[in-house]
């Protein structure tokens, strides 16, 4: 679903001692899983009920996000390799799930979480758009390897060999 958002912006003029409104407009692509709270999404994915359609790159972020706040990495890297591996099981082929990709994936997630100013997904993931448009270069900064073609990055978690997160 996409919706244009027009945003206005307060500012006192200092001059006329009045309110000033600057317009902007502001053009957003709300994904489809945006439509469920942070509670249902999480719920819906962990009983398999979210549909197949809104499990996107994004969606897969905003996941990692939900559990690295509320449970932080450790338990949030366990859940998703769990849940997701389960996903794919029954909504895919059962070959798509990596456990480098999801781990790495969580803990690039953690290193952000602990630098941000935001308290919902949206604006953190508008605070560092490199989790949603260029995970891949960003894996790459810490392996050497290709972690999303590995057969064995696949199976189990190799720890990044160029730089830790």
């Amino acid at each position: 679903m996409n919706r244009l958002y027009i945003q206005f912006q307060k500012h006192r003029n200092p001059q006329y001692h009045c309110p000033v409104y600057l317009h902007s407009l502001k053009l957003t692509v709300m994904e489809q899983h945006h439509i469920l709270s942070d509670q249902q999404f999480e719920k819906q994915f962990q009983d398999l009920t979210l549909s197949p359609s809104l499990f996107s790159h994004e969606a897969h972020v905003r996941l990692a996000w939900i559990h690295v706040t509320r449970y932080g990495a450790d338990r949030a890297s366990e859940n998703l390799c769990h849940q997701i591996s389960r996903f794919d099981r029954k909504f895919g082929d059962g070959t798509k799930f990596n456990k480098t990709v999801t781990v790495a994936s969580v803990r690039a997630v953690d290193h952000f979480v602990k630098r941000s100013a935001s308290d919902n997904f949206q604006d953190f993931i508008e605070e560092f758009p490199k989790l949603k448009n260029n995970l891949k270069e960003l894996l790459a900064s810490h392996y050497s390897m290709d972690v999303f073609k590995d057969r064995q990055a696949r199976h189990q978690y190799i720890e990044p060999d160029l730089a830790p997160f």
